[in-house]
Formats: structure tokens, C-alpha cells, sequence
């Protein structure tokens, strides 16, 4: 039977694309209205404020944010590319909003909720159920999970995908990015148009559950012999494009573990790594999104819970060798060998001129940092982070050049910031030159002549 839990019954998502384009209407409407008043306000005080003052006042602020949080995932997804693509060179109010965006957002309330299960499983849906909790684990940019026990007694997680969603992605993405440009908020200089194309691609893939069933799938294979790591199994009977059903795992969210031994932090950030490069150089599959959420750890059993495969993706040889190559050239300081790989890789646009691409080559080296210290490099102990930030902010604001890398560049950088950002958060001290050492660029050999006789 169903457990039938709305005491917090939600905030309905607007499923059809007329009403998600007439809630843009809106925020701008009420943008424009709270700037006059603002303005009126300040005028009569003797004030002369800026355009850009009134319109980044905490009443618009909260109006964006909450407007955007309610359409969910076109407008977290075109924030997480915006904010890969020109770093911490947005506003600090932007980033505030799209901080706000990627936590938990309000779930739908129980009646939209039992229509999408009817039109996915069919009026009889509860008999594939012990029981089913209504009232969600959690809610996020595109869908929700629900705890269930099936009809085996097997304990369940059912992602539900908000309805609307798959409809509305291309209008979504077109109409966030034209309100962030009304309000001023992001970079002129932004190439907006193949971010643009990338959000929808990968909007259009995470929105897809038969996909991240597939990729699950995948991994659940590739890690099966690895005792660290738990991937929850595919229910494909109970899965369709817009519900996932996987096994139900337990474990603690990763980001609170500040209690357990330094060795543990050590061993599940290096842990975490070494799955990366697995990823990149063994898979060529890699599960591109750092949210925290998307890792849970068993204190018990030490290992490592995998969670969310919706933004996985697939990478050439091309991309992967290249990476290879330019791990390799860092770890030797070997700025010529960083460049040309990172040309292969795509990074350098046709008119940068040779101080720009000294600049980008500069902030390359020095987020390779980690991967240059021969021994455990103390994530808790360092400004590296800053300094990444600093060189961007040069290169986007001194130097002028804002050229956007390839997608699976963007999405691999994506991933390695989220790893550097926990190990920082957990204090962890990791040998990441060694977890790569598996992977080093062996420079081809020469051509050797066959021996006669």
C-alpha cells in the first residue's frame, strides 16, 4: 500500500511549456516593478543609485531565485555551465543565486505526484509495492526519490522525473539565459550560444531514465570486482523515461564524515581519484557531476556508495589520451607537452594570441599542483584554490579571452574541481601523482630496425 505522507505538500511544477514561459513573463514583471519602487524609495531619501544597485536588491534576488528554483532543471543546469565556464569571475549575487539553485528544491505535491506514477506504471501501480513513501528522500533539479519496499521486500529508491520537464528544455534554456541577461548578471563577453546547445544536450540525456539506467548498468559492471565501491542495481521491470528504480543503499552523506580517522579521509578521497582515472582512461565513461549528494560512505564497511549517473558521459580516445598526455607533461613540467595536449584536447581557440595562451597554459600548471608533489598533497592546507581563481579572473578580465573548451572538457574539469573541493572540505591528504602513475604517458618508442640473420 502506498504511505500517503503530504504534510508538506509541495510546490506544484508547472508542467506545460505556456505557463513555464509566463512565469519568466513574471519575474521580470515583478523585477521591473520592484526596481521602480526601489528607486522612488531612494530618490525621495536624497540618494541616486545605480541601475545595477537597484536591480540586485535582496527583494530581486529572491524573486529570480525562486521563480528558477521552481522550473528546475534548465535553470540549474545552464547556473552549473555558466559557473564552469567563466569560474568565480561571476557576481557575487549570480553565484548566490545558483548556490541556492543547486540545493534541494521544494517537492511536488502528492496528487501531481500519483498522476505521474498512474501514467507510468498503469492505475494498478501499488501491486508492484509492500508499500511506497510519498513524501520524497529528496528533491532536486530534475526529479525526486521515493523509498519503497517491493513486492519481494527488497528496499527501494524510485526517482520520479517532474512533469513538463522533457517538453519544455529547449524553451527553458533560451528563456533562463535571456533573464539573466536582462538583469545584468552574467559576463558580456560569455559565448553564450554553445553553452546553450550543451545544457540542452545534457538536459535533454539527464531527463532520459532509460539512459541513466544504461549507464548505471554500466558501472555496476565495470565495479563489480571492486570491493570499494557500491553501485545500486537497475530494476529495469519498474524502470521507464521518466521513473528510475534501483536497490536502496545506505551510507552516510560524504561531506559530513569530519569525525572519522585521517586515514579513512585519505583512503575514500584517494579512493575516489583512482576511480576517476579509471573513468577517463579505462572506461571512457565518466560520471561528470561533483555534487556531494551523489556519494554516500558506509563507516562499517568502509566503501563507497555511487549515486546518480544522469550526467555520464562518454569520451573518445581522443580526449582521453590527450588527458593522458597532459597529466603526464604536468607531472614533468613540461609546459610544451601541456600545450600541445592541450591544443588535442581542444582548449585553444584559433585567434588567441601567444600571452593568452601562455596565461591559460599557466592556470593549467598550477591546478595540476597536486599532481606535481611527490607524496600526499594536504588538500586541507593550501590556497590553491584561490590561486585557480585568481589566474582566471586575469586571463577572463586582464587578458580578455573568454574561448569555451570542448563539452567533455568543461564537464571533466567540472568533476576534478568537485574531488579538489571535497578533499579540501575533509582535510584530506592525498598522493594523487601515485593514484595516476597507472596511467603515465609511455612516449612511443622510435622505430627499431629487425635484426638480419
Amino acid at each position: 500500500m502506498a504511505n500517503n505522507d503530504s504534510s508538506n505538500d509541495g510546490k506544484k511544477i508547472p508542467s506545460h511549456r505556456l505557463s513555464r514561459v509566463g512565469m519568466f513573463g513574471s519575474v521580470v514583471t515583478k523585477v521591473a516593478t520592484n526596481m521602480a519602487a526601489e528607486g522612488a524609495k531612494q530618490l525621495l531619501s536624497g540618494k541616486r543609485p545605480s541601475a545595477k544597485q537597484l536591480l540586485l536588491t535582496p527583494k530581486n534576488i529572491a524573486s529570480v531565485t525562486d521563480q528558477l528554483a521552481q522550473l528546475r532543471g534548465a535553470a540549474m543546469k545552464v547556473g552549473q555551465l555558466l559557473s564552469m565556464d567563466t569560474g568565480d569571475a561571476l557576481p557575487k549575487e549570480l553565484t548566490d543565486i545558483l548556490a541556492k539553485l543547486r540545493s534541494d528544491a521544494a517537492p511536488m505535491p502528492a496528487k501531481q505526484l500519483a498522476n505521474v506514477l498512474e501514467t507510468e506504471w498503469g492505475k494498478d501501480w501499488q501491486k508492484h509495492f509492500i508499500s511506497f513513501t510519498f513524501k520524497p528522500l529528496a528533491a532536486a533539479s530534475i526529479g525526486q526519490v521515493h523509498f519503497a519496499y517491493g513486492d519481494d521486500a527488497s528496499e527501494l529508491a524510485v526517482k520520479v522525473q517532474y512533469p513538463g520537464i522533457k517538453k519544455s528544455i529547449s524553451s527553458d534554456v533560451d528563456n533562463v539565459v535571456t533573464l539573466l541577461r536582462l538583469t545584468g548578471l552574467v559576463p558580456k563577453e560569455v559565448d553564450y550560444k554553445s553553452l546553450l546547445e550543451e545544457a540542452k544536450k545534457q538536459l535533454h540525456d539527464e531527463a532520459n531514465y532509460e539512459l541513466e539506467a544504461e549507464m548505471a548498468d554500466a558501472f555496476y559492471h565495470h565495479l563489480q570486482g571492486d570491493k570499494r565501491f557500491i553501485v545500486p542495481k537497475v530494476y529495469k521491470a519498474l524502470t521507464t523515461p521518466s521513473i528510475l528504480t534501483m536497490s536502496f543503499e545506505k551510507g552516510d552523506p560524504i561531506e559530513t564524515l569530519h569525525d572519522i580517522p585521517q586515514d579513512q579521509r585519505n583512503k575514500l578521497v584517494t579512493d575516489l581519484f583512482e576511480l576517476l582515472f579509471k573513468e577517463v582512461f579505462e572506461f571512457k565513461l565518466v560520471q561528470t557531476d561533483p555534487n556531494f549528494a551523489n556519494y554516500l560512505y558506509q563507516k562499517e564497511t568502509q566503501k563507497l556508495v555511487l549515486l546518480d549517473f544522469g550526467a555520464t558521459r562518454r569520451y573518445n580516445d581522443i580526449i582521453s589520451r590527450g588527458y593522458q598526455k597532459l597529466l603526464t607533461f604536468a607531472i614533468r613540467n613540461d609546459r610544451q607537452g601541456v600545450s600541445d595536449a592541450m591544443a588535442q584536447i581542444g582548449f585553444f581557440s584559433d585567434h588567441i594570441f601567444p600571452a593568452q595562451k601562455d596565461a591559460v597554459v599557466n592556470m593549467v600548471m598550477t591546478a595540476c599542483e597536486p599532481m606535481q608533489y611527490d607524496g600526499a598533497y594536504d588538500f586541507g592546507n593550501t590556497d590553491l584554490g584561490s590561486r585557480i581563481h585568481d589566474a582566471g579572473m586575469a586571463l577572463s578580465m586582464e587578458q580578455g579571452y573568454w574561448h569555451t573548451p570542448p563539452a567533455d572538457a568543461l564537464f571533466l574539469h567540472r568533476k576534478i574541481g568537485g574531488l579538489f573541493l571535497l578533499a579540501a572540505r575533509l582535510n584530506a591528504q592525498v598522493d594523487i601523482r601515485a593514484a595516476f602513475k597507472p596511467y603515465q604517458w609511455q612516449t612511443p618508442p622510435t622505430h627499431i630496425p629487425k635484426q638480419v640473420g
